[in-house]
């Protein structure tokens, strides 16, 4: 029999090759500033392959949403589904949140700085502004839907689906043609999809190398005991949302974790969550998870469920404070969760997003700004974690909304779009893959 290795295990040896790639263009550089040239032209193959995936993401939504919440069949419907994903997304978030505190206030990392802090008057140069309840819910409404394309705004994409969805369900049989034609549009999505993933090893190597040629493994030495603390959160973190997954989906939760492998690397090397979306949503297909609910959840979860992205917000802020000797009282660090609850939603496609947020709430509690300069050279090795996090995060969330409406199936049962009558009726599949 023909051995073949699975696409987890090219990630994987990429990484390898990509760090060891990284760290010779890092010594034989001249200096720096060829080193980042040179990084430059070699992360030309990363960009482009998170490139193409943020060309098939506002499409691939946008399909796959519209024929999910049309075979709901009414808005009731998809007013449920829509409560119980926002229960678990506030919950985790909070939960996210608390971590964070919990183990910045444990460990003290910020108190081993062996650095010297940058002047409390330089400034991060990340614009925090507009970042106002007002902006967002004005925000929630895309001026376009062209434009929330054109842009890959997810959450103005969701939000016009949502109405296109819900129109074409109570048109019933008057838009049949046009529902199959946007499941067949969803269908050539994922085939695509396919396609672009085989460059997926390639692209973790490029980006791997070009992040190890600039910085070397130097930086992560120094910064050794901060990450060394920030991933034993994130490890704590993912326990937590396993064992609250094994509350509904008992051990079946370990077979989701088995299947989301590929995407959990996927996002943890290119930094991105956006990567693993694809492959996110066929690993839940494969796990029994009824489409019309994983095209509707999963979407939101990448604005309002960033478990990773949330945890490291109260940390990195805890840090900075930690570092400049601010003391924090348990009620302002108890506030700063709160606001951070609130202000931290709907930044999905924001670049560097929980920078953005963290620069707004260190200015708001009187930390130095100054103080993002200090983790802004490792944000992309934190980057990677945080990414990874909230692939798991969204998968589990995803798999509980599925069993709480009843439409999480039997693995190799579940057939795009369909609902659980149909399920019944449908031959089995167990031996068909989903997407290739």
């Amino acid at each position: 029999m023909k051995f073949r290795l699975p696409l987890a295990g090219w990630i994987l040896l990429a990484m390898a090759l990509g760090v060891l790639l990284g760290y010779v263009i890092f010594l034989t550089s001249p200096d720096k500033a060829q080193a980042v040239a040179t990084a430059g032209y070699i992360s030309v193959i990363s960009d482009v392959f998170l490139r193409l995936i943020k060309m098939l993401i506002g499409p691939l939504v946008f399909s796959t949403l519209v024929v999910g919440i049309a075979h709901m069949g009414d808005a009731s419907a998809v007013g449920r589904v829509f409560g119980k994903a926002m229960l678990w997304f506030l919950s985790a978030s909070l939960l996210s949140l608390a971590v964070g505190l919990m183990m910045a206030n444990f460990l003290q990392p910020g108190h081993h700085l062996a650095l010297p802090l940058p002047d409390v008057h330089q400034n991060a140069s990340l614009e925090t502004s507009a970042f106002t309840l007002k902006a967002f819910v004005t925000h929630l409404v895309p001026r376009s839907f062209a434009e929330a394309l054109a842009n890959n705004e997810i959450l103005q994409i969701v939000v016009f689906s949502l109405f296109f969805g819900v129109s074409l369900a109570a048109l019933g049989e008057k838009a049949k043609g046009l529902v199959r034609l946007t499941d067949e549009l969803a269908q050539a999505m994922l085939k695509i999809t396919g396609y672009v993933m085989k460059l997926a090893p390639l692209a973790v190597m490029a980006a791997m190398a070009s992040t190890v040629a600039v910085n070397g493994l130097s930086i992560l030495v120094t910064f050794a005991v901060f990450m060394r603390d920030f991933y034993l959160g994130l490890v704590l973190l993912w326990c937590l949302l396993v064992l609250a997954g094994m509350l509904f989906l008992r051990r079946r939760v370990f077979a989701l974790l088995a299947l989301i492998k590929e995407a959990f690397l996927l996002a943890f090397a290119t930094a991105s969550s956006e990567s693993a979306y694809p492959k996110l949503l066929a690993a839940l297909d494969r796990f029994g998870v009824n489409r019309k609910i994983s095209s509707f959840v999963m979407p939101m979860g990448y604005s309002f469920n960033l478990d990773g992205s949330m945890m490291y917000c109260t940390f990195a802020v805890l840090f900075i404070a930690q570092a400049y000797g601010i003391e924090m009282t348990l009620g302002t660090q108890i506030l700063m969760l709160l606001t951070l609850m609130l202000t931290s939603k709907g930044l999905a496609g924001v670049p560097r997003a929980s920078l953005v947020v963290i620069a707004a709430t260190l200015v708001q509690f009187d930390i130095p700004e100054a103080g993002l300069l200090l983790i802004l050279g490792i944000d992309t090795f934190l980057d990677m974690g945080r990414s990874a996090t909230n692939a798991v995060g969204n998968s589990i969330a995803t798999a509980v909304v599925a069993k709480w409406e009843g439409e999480l199936q039997a693995p190799g049962l579940q057939e795009p779009g369909l609902g659980k009558a149909d399920v019944a009726a449908a031959p089995s599949r167990a031996d068909e893959p989903v997407m290739n």
